[in-house]
């Protein structure tokens, strides 16, 4: 998020390529913040010359401190008299700059970690003597810079808190912009309302209707974050034709019927049957879309994407593959239909972890992000790019789309492709599509249901050795992945209670004749993503 003007109150933020630079804005979005981000190397003067930053925060990023090439930041900035907060990256960068000392720690810590809080004030103030907090990192400041105090400790690392309360220059190791951090909201506020006296923009009558508000990406109304993409679709798109992928999905729902309403007819919404789609998705998109009053052309490509991806078991390959079958198909439909434009429901998420940014590491490309080829014929336009899955599922309940949409479970572009660990065969999808459903059907009988992210099956290249009929089987392993989260960005693994797994794991070996163990992951992001592959 980009704000232009200079008479309000905002935090700048540097961006070190980490995951999370977008959602440390979005959090301070929630609290009532502007905020601005800069790339790292953003020369101090900048910083000072714009009398609206009230403070500048560092964010994390995939570097080590000691690596080649790795980002740094103008340490005048310190000087400015201005306050700093460094998360992770910036915690480290920090200490690395002014005399302390980072080191690659013996083990690493990703995901919940209990914070030992050795005192009050500054940014810990009012979070009590313990936290649970998200981390992702394995290098850990060990010796601080002078005149720095430490303010709280984890197993693994004994500074992972510390501050310059004179210069009002804080580090915290943990990631308080992630969701699943005990007290991260509060930690922001402390420092940016607290600490740095930022203005909320929503206690200032001036500044809550202001022109600026109006055109800022991530609202807090869905309904003005409606009004701002509806009137860019227009400018942008204008009275050209253009096409858009659409899934089934809430994403590329959401930017269907959005650019729908800015440009009407001239949008042709194509749903391509890959063959590794849900468990009867093509007659679900019939009978939601049928409904509603767009171009809907239904394409059917299984043998197509199938036999592109045969003999393939690399996952950022069969990526790759999956993208570029996508694009021959929209190209095939677009030069038909004489479209302009390819309109896609890319997210941030998608955006962030195929490594968009100047020092942002590549986790994983989206299809609809790194699939595109240079010599694309079609103008891309992504309505919802600066958006996260919770707020584009608020969009969907203003544009009312059904509850089906709105609440629906995430499905990866690429389909169930990534959820078969190497070579695809068209067996193998129907394993994988199967056992979903399967698990899906079991999970919605139970409470849990309502804070589950994503729920599904994935099916490994191996086999393993069973009973079954009283005869010796040799079959495939399925893994069951299912994990609660907010923003994509951080995940936890669901408790199921071990009653609802064993439903699940006899009704996969007796209804699937392929498959004769299951296993449950309980993987947290970080380390692992939400996906396998």
């Amino acid at each position: 998020m980009r704000t232009q003007n200079n008479n309000m109150d905002k935090i700048a933020i540097l961006d070190f390529g980490g995951q999370y630079c977008h959602l440390i804005s979005r959090r301070l979005k929630d609290l009532g913040v502007l905020s601005e981000i800069f790339p790292s190397d953003v020369p101090a003067r900048k910083i000072s010359g714009d009398k609206s930053v009230k403070g500048v925060i560092l964010s994390g990023g995939a570097r080590s401190v000691y690596g080649k090439n790795a980002p740094k930041f103008d340490k005048a900035i310190l000087e400015l008299g201005i306050p700093v907060l460094g998360i992770c990256y910036g915690h480290q960068l920090i200490a690395h700059l002014t005399g302390g000392k980072v080191v690659s720690g013996s083990s690493g810590e990703y995901g919940l970690t209990k914070l030992d809080i050795g005192g009050p004030g500054g940014i810990l103030e009012k979070l009590g003597k313990t936290k649970k907090v998200w981390m992702n990192h394995r290098d850990t400041v060990v010796a601080m810079p002078k005149n720095f105090s430490a303010l709280a400790k984890t197993k693994h690392s004994r500074i992972a808190a510390f501050a310059d309360a004179r210069k009002k220059i804080f580090g915290v190791q943990f990631h308080p912009e992630a969701s699943h951090t005990e007290g991260g909201n509060k930690v922001l506020r402390n420092f940016a309302i607290g600490i740095c006296n930022a203005e909320r923009f929503s206690a200032n009558p001036k500044i809550k209707h202001s022109h600026i508000l109006q055109n800022m990406r991530m609202s807090a109304s869905p309904k003005l974050v409606v009004r701002n993409i509806i009137r860019e679709a227009k400018e942008t798109i204008g009275n050209r034709r253009a096409i858009v992928g659409i899934s089934g999905g809430v994403d590329s729902s959401v930017a269907t019927m959005l650019v729908s309403k800015a440009i009407g007819k001239n949008l042709i919404a194509v749903y391509v049957d890959t063959g590794l789609m849900r468990y009867k998705e093509t007659e679900f998109i019939k009978r939601i879309f049928k409904k509603a009053s767009i171009n809907l052309k239904i394409v059917m490509a299984g043998k197509q994407f199938l036999g592109a991806l045969k003999g393939i078991g690399s996952p950022e390959r069969k990526r790759k593959i999956i993208g570029k079958t996508f694009t021959d198909v929209f190209s095939s439909v677009a030069k038909k239909e004489k479209a302009a434009f390819l309109v896609q429901g890319t997210i941030y998420s998608d955006r962030i972890e195929s490594g968009i940014t100047k020092h942002s590491s590549k986790i994983k490309s989206h299809h609809n992000v790194g699939g595109l080829p240079k010599n694309l014929k079609l103008k891309v336009y992504e309505p919802l790019r600066d958006l996260y899955k919770d707020e584009v599922r608020k969009i969907a309940k203003e544009i009312k789309l059904p509850d089906e949409i709105a609440t629906r479970q995430v499905f990866p572009g690429p389909g169930l492709g990534i959820r078969i660990i190497g070579k695809v065969t068209p067996e193998k999808a129907e394993i994988v599509r199967q056992a979903s459903r399967i698990v899906e059907e079991e999970l919605k009988k139970t409470k849990l249901w309502k804070n589950i992210w994503m729920c599904f099956a994935v099916l490994l290249p191996i086999k393993s050795v069973g009973i079954q009929g009283d005869e010796r089987s040799y079959k495939y392993p399925v893994v069951l992945r299912v994990v609660e989260s907010k923003d994509a960005m951080t995940a936890n693994f669901s408790k199921i209670p071990y009653e609802v797994l064993e439903k699940i794991s006899i009704r996969l070996t007796n209804e699937i004749k392929e498959v004769n163990r299951v296993v449950y992951d309980i993987t947290n992001k970080p380390p692992g993503t939400m996906e396998w592959e």
